[in-house]
């Protein structure tokens, strides 16, 4: 995957999962970095539970979306706000 799609998928996966949580902190840079993060949490994650993904974008999209909502969750843990 090239690094501007991934730019892309990460900005669309951040922006998903904080609109899914209702994360009020924001931004562009701020949704890529989230997303970004996000799917190497996700590819981890999934991993663990040995679900695969086929690697398409919709597969990558999910994947990255799910890793941000988990950092979120995790973020709230650490700073009490819910």
């Amino acid at each position: 995957m090239s690094w501007l799609a991934a730019l892309i998928i990460g900005g669309i996966a951040g922006w998903l999962a904080g609109a899914i949580m209702y994360n009020s902190r924001g931004g562009l840079f701020f949704n890529i970095v989230l997303g970004i993060l996000g799917g190497i949490v996700g590819t981890w994650i999934f991993g663990l539970l040995h679900i695969f993904t086929s690697g398409n974008i919709w597969s990558v999209l999910l994947t990255s979306t799910v890793g941000a909502i988990v950092i979120i969750v995790i973020a709230r843990l650490f700073t009490g706000k819910v």
